[in-house]
C-alpha cells in the first residue's frame, strides 16, 4: 500500500512538472517565432532624425511582449521564483494592448493572429500566475499591482510616447 502511494505521488509530480516544462517550451517558441516576424519588420530609418520620432519606437512594442513571452517561459520552464511576476507581467502587457486600443488612446501595433496568438498565451498566464498550479510561490497584492502597473508603463511607452 505504502509503495502505491509513493508511486501515484511521484507519477502526480512528474506529469505537473512536464506540463510546466511544455508549456515554458510553448511559450518559447511562440515567442521567438514571433519574435522573429517582428524584428524582420523593424525598418530602421536613414538620418538621425528618423531615431528620435515616436514612430520609430512604436514598431518595438511587440517585440517587447515577446521578450516578456521568453522570460516568463523561461522561468516557468526553470521554475524560477518569479514566475508568476513575469507570467502576470506578460498578460496584464497583453490584454491592455487591445483594451487602450478600444478606448482610442493608440492603435494597437500588433497583427491579428499575434493579438489572438497573445491573448490566449495571456489568459494562460494569469490562470497559472495566480492559482500557483505548479508551487512556485503565490503572487502577492503588491506583485500583481506592480505587474500590472509595469505592464501599464510598458505598453503606454511604446504606443502613446
Amino acid at each position: 500500500m505504502r509503495f502505491r502511494k509513493n508511486y501515484e505521488e511521484s507519477i502526480l509530480f512528474y506529469s505537473t512538472m512536464n506540463i510546466r516544462k511544455i508549456l515554458g517550451a510553448i511559450f518559447i517558441t511562440i515567442s521567438i517565432i514571433l519574435g522573429g516576424i517582428f524584428f524582420n519588420g523593424i525598418s530602421y530609418p536613414v538620418g538621425l532624425d528618423g531615431y528620435f520620432k515616436a514612430a520609430y519606437y512604436n514598431q518595438f512594442g511587440p517585440l517587447a511582449i515577446c521578450v516578456e513571452l521568453l522570460f516568463a517561459g523561461v522561468y516557468l520552464y526553470i521554475k524560477h521564483r518569479k514566475t508568476n511576476f513575469t507570467l502576470a507581467l506578460f498578460a496584464f502587457t497583453t490584454i491592455l494592448d487591445p483594451v487602450f486600443s478600444t478606448m482610442g488612446l493608440f492603435t494597437s501595433q500588433l497583427p491579428i493572429y499575434a493579438l489572438v496568438l497573445f491573448l490566449c498565451c495571456a489568459l494562460i498566464s494569469l490562470w497559472l500566475a495566480f492559482s500557483n498550479n505548479f508551487s512556485l510561490g503565490r503572487i502577492t497584492f503588491l506583485g500583481a499591482f506592480g505587474s500590472f502597473l509595469l505592464g501599464t508603463a510598458v505598453e503606454l511607452f511604446f504606443n502613446y510616447l
